[in-house]
């Protein structure tokens, strides 16, 4: 690992690993900063990421890693705990150091952020240890695996009834259990008994397992419904508090009067409000999929380029005016 880099990295999941080739590929020194720990861990694959469908992530991440290393980059375990900023190297104004949990300091010109986002989930016993394998959150992700099945889903955010009808388009067998009654009303109610699914007004107490397999819920009154999945929201939160020392915080983000995450804010390039720090991935979309934080990191890394393309650019002006003047 050097001490200076046109561009680091921080992540090396999706996102961030597609910065990486864009940029290798455009012959910057690039480093990757990767902690490991991609938000899509506990799942088994990555799904609708066309070409490699059903992709297990640890696999995906180490073809990327392989792929930006071909181009030059570098790719480093670790996690950034500080980012301040610079005074750039005498020609460009912009730079930025990072200290790793390693103690390290490296600096470079221009950072692009992927560090992802951590699902808080709901405080259900037994929940979290089924987190991405019998309890799921998204029908794009998960549906198909568990089409035709019995799904329960967590009606605990006024979007649950819209969670329900998008699960009941993958099984005839769904059951809504409904936390508190004002998040249902009469015309949801309608809806959900329309489509044959279930409703259930009463807390879930806890998520049943047996043999590391999900198999149902167990009610506040102790009665048991036998399940073979549950999904249940989860609030995303960005993973940017290393970026205190440079002003960066996530912002809350709505459906309405509704909470769902925090995110970094960035322009449609991945720009955040500092210049030279860009950002891509669940750090910025909470609800971005796979496919759509690689795009995203694809945007990323090409905008970072162009903005030293115009660094460079003033540094040569700058110096051919110099020596004309001499």
């Amino acid at each position: 690992m050097r001490d200076h880099y046109d561009v680091i990295v921080i992540g090396g999941a999706a996102a961030g690993l597609s910065a990486a080739l864009v940029l290798g590929r455009s012959r910057r020194s690039v480093l990757v900063v990767d902690a490991g720990e991609p938000r899509n861990a506990p799942s088994a694959g990555a799904h609708n990421y066309l070409g490699r469908e059903g992709v297990a992530p640890a696999e995906l991440s180490a073809i990327g890693r392989d792929e930006v290393a071909a181009y030059g980059a570098e790719v480093t375990a670790g996690r950034i705990v500080a980012a301040s900023a610079t005074t750039g190297d005498g020609t460009d104004p912009v730079g930025f150091s990072v200290t790793l949990d390693s103690g390290a300091v490296v600096t470079a010109r221009r950072l692009v952020v992927a560090s992802g986002a951590v699902d808080v989930l709901p405080e259900v016993p037994g929940l979290a240890e089924q987190w991405g394998r019998g309890v799921v959150h998204c029908p794009f992700c998960h549906g198909w695996e568990i089409r035709d099945q019995r799904i329960g889903v967590l009606v605990t955010t006024p979007n649950g009834v819209h969670h329900a009808l998008m699960f009941r388009a993958l099984s005839e067998h769904v059951t809504a259990f409904v936390t508190d009654p004002s998040l249902v009303d009469d015309t949801a109610r309608a809806g959900l008994a329309a489509r044959g699914i279930t409703v259930v007004d009463a807390p879930v107490a806890r998520v049943l397992s047996s043999h590391g397999k999900l198999t149902g819920v167990e009610l506040g009154s102790g009665e048991v419904v036998e399940l073979d999945a549950l999904a249940a929201a989860s609030t995303a939160e960005a993973r940017v508090d290393f970026l205190a020392g440079l002003g960066l915080v996530a912002t809350d983000q709505f459906m309405g009067d509704f909470r769902y995450a925090s995110a970094l804010t960035v322009d449609p390039a991945g720009q955040t409000s500092v210049r030279g720090v860009y950002a891509a991935g669940n750090v910025a979309n909470p609800m971005a999929t796979v496919i759509a934080s690689a795009a995203a990191g694809t945007q990323a890394g090409a905008a970072t380029h162009g903005d030293l393309v115009q660094a460079d650019l003033a540094a040569a002006l700058a110096t051919a005016g110099a020596r004309a003047g001499a």
